[in-house]
């Protein structure tokens, strides 16, 4: 009870630093082209607000290209999403679809546009590409291996720019620190969030989105909680079984990646190879951060003059992950509550 009480505190403190922190400010914008007749155009522009607020985007079509109705930018499930009509005077195949504002812009927008024949496109666009050309013919508009690496980045930068499930893998590393325990325990929750990926991408569940980010923000508190308790001596169960800790709120990460996913969209004919790519991005984003944590431990041990306790150095990473983590579940009950 009193590290509960000390996480709180703590997350008084830390609040008025982090009243602009985001778990995923950067998430990336959806641009959905759908052709309806041979040079006629259904456009949907999908962005969230944090996105919206660090760029001005606005996607280009060609100069022949007419719009010939829109409806009013309107917030729908947490996004901004305007939407219009474009009649050009040929079809957009080998011509060119452009974001400006994307050079200056750390956001990625993934563009899927879909054919008539029922084939559909798929590309990343970036600071460093902010064009695309259609291709011409059906041959040229569906590339595996560039859906799969759209998707593979976009797992790994998920994984990278959310503060949320960052503090949790290092949560995991500080609670199981090392050998076979941290192996079951990563493992465990690899296992947890890719089912529930899965599971939710395929439609067997249902996610709400602010649900599942409040879950997720108290997670992160159980399992600060959880060191906290190893670190003072105690047996609770988490401390015990870190593994099945890591699987079953696992579960809960892979709602929140699910959500993610949701807000650009998945290839109906690509699910499985856009699920495989996303999830293994994932992964290696994870990896890279337990490999980056371990690393800098070993480092510090060898170059540090001033010898900390390690368990006093614990105790500070966890009071420091489980206040930030607080915050949020503050901020997030706020929205649901409202």
């Amino acid at each position: 009870m009193a590290a509960l009480i000390r996480i709180v505190l703590g997350s008084v403190l830390w609040a008025g630093l982090l009243t602009a922190a985001q778990a995923h400010p950067l998430a990336p914008a959806l641009l959905w082209v759908q052709q309806t007749a041979p040079a006629q155009y259904d456009v949907e522009w999908r962005m969230s607000p944090q996105a919206a607020a660090r760029a001005q985007l606005t996607p280009v079509f060609p100069l022949d290209c007419e719009r010939v109705s829109a409806t009013p930018e309107a917030l729908e499930s947490g996004l901004l999403i305007r939407r219009w009509s474009l009649q050009c005077r040929r079809e957009l195949g080998g011509r060119p679809l452009r974001v400006e504002g994307l050079v200056h812009s750390p956001i990625n927008v993934v563009l899927r546009l879909q054919r008539m024949q029922g084939q559909e496109i798929q590309a990343l666009l970036d600071a460093g590409r902010d064009t695309f050309t259609v291709p011409e013919d059906a041959a040229g508009t569906r590339a595996a291996g560039q859906v799969f690496l759209a998707y593979l980045r976009l797992g790994v930068e998920h994984l990278l720019s959310g503060l949320d499930h960052l503090l949790f893998v290092l949560g995991l590393l500080l609670l199981a620190r090392r050998g076979r325990a941290l192996l079951l325990t990563i493992t465990a929750f690899t296992f947890g969030h890719s089912l529930t990926l899965g599971l939710a991408v395929l439609g067997v569940v249902r996610v709400n989105a602010a649900v599942t980010e409040l879950l997720i923000a108290l997670s992160i508190v159980c399992l600060a909680l959880a060191v906290v308790r190893d670190r003072g001596g105690g047996a609770g169960w988490g401390t015990r079984r870190p593994w099945a800790l890591a699987g079953g709120f696992g579960l809960l990460h892979g709602l929140g990646f699910a959500g993610a996913l949701a807000r650009i969209g998945v290839p109906g004919d690509a699910i499985p190879l856009s699920l495989t790519g996303f999830n293994l991005g994932i992964e290696l984003g994870q990896l890279a951060l337990v490999a980056v944590a371990l690393g800098s431990v070993r480092v510090w041990r060898a170059l540090a003059s001033v010898r900390v306790p390690e368990a006093m150095l614990r105790g500070a990473c966890a009071y420091l992950i489980g206040s930030v983590a607080a915050c949020w579940v503050y901020e997030r009950l706020a929205v649901l509550i409202v």
